[in-house]
């Protein structure tokens, strides 16, 4: 890692620069409207969307869990901690708002560098980064929390599936779990003139939220989404379990250079699963959006333990946290 000078506040001051709180460019980043107040205050000011349902959601990105910085590089980190909560909005049919950040590192991080990623994947992503927090620590964490709205529409919950919904992939799987192997195999090392292997390798570094997938989704009718970060398998048995259905898998779309196991329980991927009803506009939807076609992949079923792909049974795993004895 390499060590910028100064504190805290220095570097507090460095990002609010990024974000155009101090009087330069925020990178075309969200700024506040009249009445709000970003990054500077024991609190943001924020305008709650008038009528409209707010969304909040939190997630970690933690050294040595979610990154490997052998194999990717500060801003990747940066860039991946705002993206999996934006993703996490996708799921609901929501579109992002504001974004604070808590990060604590060791003594010689460099901060500005993860400043940078998450700036980027905010601009990317039209989130306004509103303030946060830094710390030290003995390894990289950062902590967002994101907030989002459905607009006018109701948000797209995980128990909404009935019997008899289609089922919806946004993009094919396993480019992030054959990325990371990829990089693993090769020391971290990630140049290459294979353009295949720079989109795996992009997509484990950088995944993006599918924003525009989940409205298309919402607005197509779905009744229960959610993003694949764990795995399809365990994703879709989410899903399964908080509607009481089961889900036969007709066939799994499977991202070049992947395997079906990556795609089954690699995670990381962020495209969204979703159910619909048979019939439900889906495919004009993701027209209409400028969208590429999703994959329908199987059927909802009334047998709520029924796990299947192509009629055998199917083996739920993926990524899952280990806490206690």
């Amino acid at each position: 890692m390499t060590t910028v000078p100064g504190g805290e506040f220095e570097a507090i001051a460095r990002i609010q620069r990024r974000l155009g709180l101090a009087g330069r460019d925020g990178r075309g980043l969200p700024q506040p409207a009249p009445g709000e107040v970003f990054s500077g205050d024991d609190a943001a000011v924020l305008a709650r969307p008038p009528g409209k349902r707010l969304l909040l959601a939190i997630d970690l990105v933690v050294e040595g869990v979610h990154v490997d910085l052998a194999l990717g590089s500060l801003a990747d980190a940066g860039w991946k901690a705002i993206s999996v909560n934006a993703s996490d909005i996708a799921a609901m049919g929501g579109r992002p708002l504001h974004a604070v950040a808590g990060v604590s590192a060791p003594a010689d991080t460099d901060i500005d560098a993860v400043a940078d990623g998450m700036v980027e994947a905010c601009t990317a992503q039209g989130i306004a980064l509103v303030g946060g927090d830094l710390s030290g620590g003995d390894r990289l964490v950062i902590s967002v929390a994101i907030t989002g709205t459905c607009d006018d529409r109701s948000p797209v919950l995980r128990s909404g599936a009935r019997a008899d919904d289609v089922i919806w992939l946004s993009g094919p799987l396993g480019a992030s779990a054959a990325g990371l192997q990829l990089l693993r195999s090769r020391g971290g090392a990630a140049e290459t003139d294979d353009e295949g292997e720079r989109l795996l390798i992009q997509a484990y570094r950088r995944p993006i939220a599918r924003l525009r997938e989940g409205v298309a989704a919402a607005a197509a009718g779905a009744t229960a989404m959610i993003d694949i970060s764990d795995g399809l398998s365990k994703d879709l048995d989410h899903i399964a379990v908080q509607s009481g259905v089961g889900f036969r898998l007709s066939s799994v779309p499977v991202a070049e250079k992947a395997s079906l196991e990556q795609a089954l329980g690699g995670g990381e991927d962020y495209e969204l699963a979703f159910t619909a009803p048979p019939g439900a506009p889906v495919l004009d939807a993701f027209e209409v959006a400028g969208l590429a076609p999703p994959f329908r992949i199987g059927v909802c079923s009334s047998d709520a333990a029924e796990r299947s792909l192509e009629g055998r049974q199917l083996e739920i795993r993926g990524w899952e946290h280990s806490f206690g004895a």
